[in-house]
């Protein structure tokens, strides 16, 4: 059973969607929500490496946080606690990179997140999960 579980959360309806079925499927789980902050990859190729954390705007960040309080409200009407964090970057990178620094056991991602651009089966940040993940990988679909 899994400990630790990373959700990929940016508010969409699969984001939800999985939030909720780590609530009710794991009960004595700690649950981690990760909003990242997508930074496309023209902006920073230059500057890879899994510490990286590119300075975003004031409105950026207030947004993460809006997003991860909508999680945090989740959380409360299941009544558990929610960990939170914002990371920078490509999403696929970050989940992955965030999943090993918290040592999860489980990485809980949508099929496809708000951008809405996927592919025929799996939504492209999903299967990059999926292809790196150093944690078994629950899709949502």
């Amino acid at each position: 059973m899994a400990e630790r579980i990373l959700v990929a959360y940016d508010r969409s309806p699969l984001a939800i969607e999985a939030l909720e079925l780590v609530f009710e499927k794991f009960p004595d789980a700690t649950v981690i929500a990760l909003y990242v902050i997508e930074v496309p990859a023209g902006q920073w190729a230059q500057l890879v490496g899994p510490e990286l954390q590119i300075p975003v705007t004031e409105r950026a960040q207030e947004y993460a946080d809006d997003v991860l309080e909508s999680a945090r409200e989740t959380a409360s009407k299941y009544g558990r606690s929610l960990e939170t964090t914002v990371a920078t970057g490509e999403p696929d990178h970050r989940i992955v990179a965030t999943a090993e620094e918290e040592a999860v056991d489980l990485i809980v991602v949508g099929s496809h997140g708000q951008e809405g651009i996927s592919r025929v089966l799996l939504g492209t940040v999903a299967e990059n999960v999926v292809r790196r993940s150093p944690a078994p990988v629950l899709v949502i679909r």
